[in-house]
């Protein structure tokens, strides 16, 4: 009788949605001020960053996760009360189990920067090598301007940024310092000084400035290199770990249904 109720509730609650006699937004919009004070620090930072690019609405994307942590929690009440389970126990259950799913999107961002930053960390030796051969020729903003076309396109436009503000004046370090903390990886930061002193060096001495450059991009090639064989050699140990641990369950399952047909 119980679960009859809470499906003809449900399916009063979906005509009143579907016909907006209720509005469930609203709702949200009202509720929202509550979950504000339980928003991320950086959560604005990740979202700016996964959707570079694209027009998105920061407050729908936010009430989009309460929406769903809310429904998560509506929905297990609902079950706990049509089994007959309703106590304290699940209430706090429910009400983790809302905030993981409250939590979640933000992990996944998280998740997301590491692997951004992992791969920018990757690929900055390789893009500063080529950008020290185009160095020895131009001069550091032309050399800059030059090197966009064959950049990773991970670095474009943080490049196109630091060229448009050399181009309109900006003498000082800071277009690089810029450059750097949009690119927070190993060494970016000493590597965007290192560039911008080169910037201001004289012919006389640029070649022994270029030779202290490349010395420093060679360091951070091979860096990258052994973080390469590194996460290979991971990889294959956790590929190894997944095929001894499934040959193991294979076999004491095959020992099992053996015994089992002996008994």
């Amino acid at each position: 009788m119980t679960i009859i109720f809470l499906l003809v509730t449900a399916i009063l609650v979906f005509i009143f949605v579907y016909n907006k006699i209720f509005e469930g937004n609203i709702f949200i919009k009202e509720i929202s001020p509550f979950f504000r004070k339980m928003i991320e620090d950086d959560y604005e930072f990740l979202l700016r960053l996964r959707y570079e690019g694209e027009e998105v609405d920061l407050q729908e994307i936010f009430e989009k996760r309460i929406r769903n942590s809310v429904i998560t929690f509506i929905i297990l009440i609902f079950l706990a009360i049509a089994f007959g389970k309703m106590a304290f126990i699940i209430f706090a259950i429910a009400i983790v189990i809302a905030f993981l799913v409250f939590k979640y999107p933000y992990y996944h961002l998280k998740s997301m920067y590491r692997r951004y930053l992992h791969t920018i960390d990757m690929l900055l030796p390789y893009y500063l090598k080529g950008l020290e051969i185009l160095v020895q020729h131009y001069t550091v903003p032309v050399a800059l301007s030059k090197s966009i076309e064959t950049a990773p396109n991970v670095f474009k436009n943080g490049l196109l940024k630091l060229v448009a503000k050399i181009d309109a004046g900006d003498s000082t370090i800071q277009p690089y310092i810029d450059f750097a903390n949009e690119y927070p990886v190993r060494d970016s930061m000493r590597m965007m000084r290192l560039l911008y002193r080169l910037s201001l060096g004289s012919q006389e001495n640029k070649q022994e400035q270029v030779m202290g450059f490349s010395r420093m991009v060679s360091a951070l090639q091979n860096k990258a290199r052994e973080i390469k064989y590194k996460d290979r050699l991971d990889k294959m140990e956790k590929k190894t770990m997944i095929m001894l641990f499934a040959t193991g369950g294979g076999v004491m399952l095959l020992l099992f249904m053996s015994m089992t047909l002996m008994i």
